[in-house]
């Protein structure tokens, strides 16, 4: 590319592609994709983003295309790779001069400085650093601070690489420039100081912005740029002055109020002191003990005394406490339990936690926790009364500790009790006892400070557990307190039942349930909204619990139900009706069966929430939830359901439809348990299968689940269902099995073998395209042992089951390997009887022996040459499935079944689905469960004898071990 003309053509282009008219748009960056791999083309977006008189937006995008080129075709191998020469100009140019005037230009050209760095730094790139340490020195304001800018970025990028020999180069440049950056850092705070006390707001915002950017230089190189920086002067001395700097920022917010321009980049800048210490910790606890005694003072002195009254913020408060948390549960600072196999390193850092953490400070902590932190704030009881499902929705757990107060506060109250609840117990306990008794609902402080001590009670329920009489305590106080209905009554209402939901796992008689049932049922009925929907959540961990008992449930089962499901029409956000709907799930799949006088309203309004839930798709995924919940309680009644539940199962699988990506986990899950309980099959349930090619063609972690789905329909309706759809499903195993993995391919024969024994007769025609690479499998002898066992039982039910078919596919294969039918069955028999250890399910241990049996009486030489190992498998055959009479001394085939078994179903076993009780009479004709292994056998050797006359006979027998003739004589005894 020419450089001048090439300029003008690419301006005019990247002028295009920043038009709002798609026709002038979209032939503009074709062009742009075109030319990307052209040389020259990053030469002349360079020129263009760095001519600071032509437009913003096309310079802006320049810089983009530029920022994607790098990621695509800067390394030396990409594909269309820049040239070294083209490479060498352009990271020349990049650091000639650093004036970018605009803030967002000037940020992302940093950025991708830093992307060229990460590559090329230092060893193609060794001018960088100097260039940049030389122009943050200069006196030019913008120069100075977009050098610093493009400091900052290049540090962070290096500081992530993660190959050793990347950090070893890290370690390098952090020990070369660590003293000026210190020097630097502490320049830019000591003006932004000055310029706080001389009031010019512009000085001290500017300034202030090199502070922050130099100490986000500091906090990379301290944190990963040393190994041992312990051992470091520098980096210790910055680590133990930044207590000191806080303080002067802390106390700069005093005149920088909270309308000032400066007080958001101050507030960041203090925080940023913060995580300098915080990422510190994390990644060198040992180098951090030196730092323990004081970050522990300063963070106690700001947060639980009056020092921080007036200059602390919630942010650098959520801050300090998570510091604390940090020390008092590092494992690095806990010594093992014998004291002696701990290091050094430990047991010092332990001695300076122990040594700080006396009863006073624990006692003043808890108590400040939860005497000031748990009370609940003006702006959380005004939240609580203008929009109850915001409040309600707000207290979520994961990592919110990390940011938010109250989640934050509660963390550490937790972790501090956990640590020392020796000495905290008694001091939670006196503030337990001071509060006995119902409270004056006039009086709202002492009702908060109840809510305070009982959300300490519930977090801290594990450690209190030998220490509260918990059942005494519900019914002597907790009871009474949910009965006082007043309107100001509430926080205590809510939180005594969230209580009694903390509790209910650690220590609850199974006794109180049915009071604690009574009291749910009338909060589910409390005037307020958010009282109700904590209710809710504690019926679920009270129905989820391990000693739910369901005959103590039902009482109240239709009255919550009916409240649970108003409660569900109530709540508007789409967050509380998800929760509601869990809530009820989670009862539904606890009493089963029992639910189904009930769900009339549920199964009405499902389809009008799933109509209004159509932009939210985790809300769809909580009602898939609960309709598997109510398709196993409904049983073979799912089928009124259809309407609803087929559209639904049909949008949720099809791989076409967006929302699939949320659903289809779900989905597919509601499927398998429609087909399980489902009474008979229905067009429209058949037309759905349509669905499956394109998710077999998938194979993601859901295969398993699809063949389920596949055994499902071959249970509920093998003909319809093979006829119509064999074809394709045969098409998609054959893909399936050439690119899948050994346990793939048998979950794939393992759905043909059940068609097999489920439709003896269609199926071997309709998998016909398979069975050819299973016979070959066998004659070859698979090397896996399970593979080999699924294709011996595939092939057992063909050869047993369906003997003409058997016979075309000898035919068929004796072609394929030009040889005489006669010779590969012998060669077949062989490799099976070799092979038959492979196979270790009983089942088809015992078809094995009936299908080999199923080939006499014959007088076929190849068979009869075969006729020992027959014999043997048979015998095996026996010893796996004849157990013996005690009482009568003979022997029976213990997997025959009769019409006449009713298996008992106990109180807590799930009651058979109809996909069970299909089984169970596909059970009853199959040759496996109806045919007596000693009587085929007995029949077939006399049908044989028949044959071949005595003599005959007896040759052949001789052949047989006499050993295994003894055992075959005594099964036989009485025929």
């Amino acid at each position: 590319m020419d450089l001048n003309s090439a300029s003008t053509v690419v301006l005019q282009v990247l002028t295009q592609a920043t038009s709002q008219d798609t026709a002038v748009l979209k032939p503009a960056e074709e062009q742009l994709k075109q030319w990307e791999t052209q040389p020259g083309f990053y030469s002349v977006l360079l020129n263009i983003f760095t001519n600071h008189t032509l437009d913003i937006n096309v310079r802006w995008l320049a810089v983009l295309y530029f920022k994607h080129g790098i990621d695509r075709y800067w390394r030396r191998v990409a594909p269309h790779a820049l040239s070294e020469e083209e490479k060498s100009t352009l990271r020349a140019g990049l650091i000639t001069n650093f004036n970018e005037p605009v803030n967002q230009i000037a940020t992302q050209i940093a950025v991708l400085i830093a992307k060229v760095a990460r590559l090329d730094c230092p060893r193609q790139w060794p001018e960088l650093i100097p260039t940049l340490i030389e122009s943050v020195k200069v006196q030019d304001d913008l120069r100075q601070h977009r050098a610093l800018l493009t400091f900052y970025h290049v540090t962070k990028t290096l500081a992530s690489k993660r190959l050793a020999a990347d950090r070893k180069l890290f370690y390098d440049l952090a020990s070369g420039i660590y003293n000026f950056a210190c020097s630097l850092w502490n320049h830019h705070t000591d003006t932004f100081l000055q310029h706080v006390s001389s009031g010019n707001e512009a000085a001290v915002l500017s300034s202030l912005e090199r502070t922050l950017l130099s100490l986000k230089v500091l906090r990379k190189l301290t944190v990963n740029g040393f190994v041992e920086p312990h051992k470091n002067m520098e980096v210790m001395g910055f680590l133990h002055g930044i207590f000191e700097r806080l303080k002067q920022f802390l106390e700069c917010s005093r005149s920088i109020g909270t309308d000032n321009v400066c007080r958001d980049r101050l507030e960041k800048t203090i925080i940023l002191f913060t995580k300098v210490l915080l990422d510190f910790l994390d990644q060198h606890p040992f180098s951090f003990t030196p730092l323990i005694q004081r970050s522990l003072e300063f963070s106690v002195s700001f947060v639980f005394t009056e020092v921080g009254e007036g200059i602390t913020f919630e942010r650098f408060i959520v801050q300090c406490m998570n510091l604390i948390k940090m020390i008092v549960k590092n494992y690095a600072y806990k010594p093992s339990k014998n004291f002696e196999d701990s290091s050094p390193e430990t047991l010092e850092a332990h001695k300076i936690k122990m040594a700080f953490f006396t009863y006073p400070t624990l006692t003043e902590i808890c108590r400040r926790l939860v005497s000031h932190y748990f009370l609940l704030t003006e702006e959380e009881l005004t939240m609580w009364e203008e929009d109850p499902e915001g409040f309600t929705v707000e207290e979520t757990g994961g990592d919110s500790w990390k940011y938010s107060l109250r989640p934050c506060t509660e963390v550490l109250f937790i972790d501090i009790f956990h640590e020392y609840n020796q000495t905290l117990t008694p001091v939670l306990l006196e503030m337990m006892q001071t509060l006995q008794g119902p409270t004056n609902v006039e009086d709202m402080n002492a009702v908060l400070i109840k809510d305070a001590v009982y959300n300490a009670v519930g977090l801290a329920a594990y450690e209190l557990f030998d220490s509260v009489d918990f059942d005494q305590w519900f019914k002597n106080q907790l009871l009474p307190e949910l009965q006082v209905i007043h309107n100001r009554y509430k926080p205590l209402r809510r939180r005594v039942i969230w209580l009694i939901g903390q509790w209910i796992s650690v220590k609850f008689k199974s006794d109180l349930r049915p009071m604690l049932y009574e009291a749910i049922c009338n909060l589910l009925q409390d005037q307020d909204l958010v009282v109700r929907i904590e209710t809710a959540t504690t019926l679920k961990l009270t129905v989820d619990d391990f000693e739910f008992r369901t005959d103590q449930f039902l009482p109240y089962l239709e009255t919550m139900f009916t409240l649970l499901f108003q409660l569900l029409q109530q709540v508007t956000e789409c967050d509380t009706k998800m929760h509601v709907l869990h809530v009820l799930s989670c009862v539904i799949e606890r009493v089963n069966m029992q639910i189904r006088p009930y769900v009339g309203c549920l199964v009405q309004y499902l389809p009008l929430l799933w109509k209004q839930s159509e932009e939210h798709n985790m809300l769809r995924c909580a009602i898939l939830t609960t309709l598997i919940h109510l398709v196993q309680g409904l049983g073979a009644d799912s089928k009124n359901l259809y309407p609803f539940l087929l559209p639904v199962i049909q949008l949720s699988t099809d791989v076409s439809q967006p929302p699939h990506v949320y659903l289809l986990e779900d989905g597919l899950e509601l499927w398998l348990v429609t087909l399980e309980n489902s009474p008979c099959i229905t067009p429209e349930l058949l037309r759905i299968f349509q669905n499956m090619s394109p998710l077999l063609e998938l194979s993601s972690e859901n295969l398993r689940t699809c063949f389920k789905i596949i055994n499902g329909y071959i249970f509920l309706s093998s003909t319809e269902f093979l006829q119509t759809y064999a074809v394709d499903l045969c098409q998609s195993f054959c893909e399936l099995l050439k690119e899948i993995t050994t346990e793939g391919q048998v979950q794939v024969l393992k759905v043909v073998e059940n068609a097999l024994k489920v439709n003896p007769v269609l199926s071997p025609q309709m998998f016909q395209p398979i069975l050819p690479c299973v016979f070959k499998g066998i004659i070859e002898g698979e090397r896996y042992p399970v593979v080999m066992s699924t294709y011996l039982g595939v092939m057992g039910r063909v050869l047993l089951q369906n003997t003409s078919f058997f016979s075309s596919l000898l035919n068929e294969m004796a072609h394929k390997f030009n040889q005489e039918m006669d010779q590969l069955l012998g060669n077949m028999i062989e490799m099976w009887v070799d092979r038959m250890d492979n196979i270790t399910q009983p089942e088809r241990r015992k078809l094995s022996a009936l299908a080999l049996l199923s080939l006499l009486p014959s007088d076929n030489s190849v068979i009869q040459d075969k006729f020992c190992g027959i014999i043997n498998i048979s015998v095996e055959g026996l010893h796996d499935v004849m157990t013996e009479d005690p009482e009568t001394g003979t022997y029976k085939d213990c997997m025959l079944m009769s019409h006449l078994e009713e298996p008992k179903v106990s109180e807590d076993e799930e009651p058979p689905t109809e996909q069970d009780k299909r089984k169970k009479m596909l059970a009853l004709k199959d040759p496996v469960h109806t045919v007596s292994l000693q009587q085929f056998i007995y029949q077939k050797l006399k049908a044989q004898q028949e044959l071949l006359g005595e003599q005959g006979f007896q040759s052949l027998m001789e052949t047989v071990d006499t050993e295994i003739v003894t055992q075959l004589q005594e099964f036989l005894q009485g025929f």
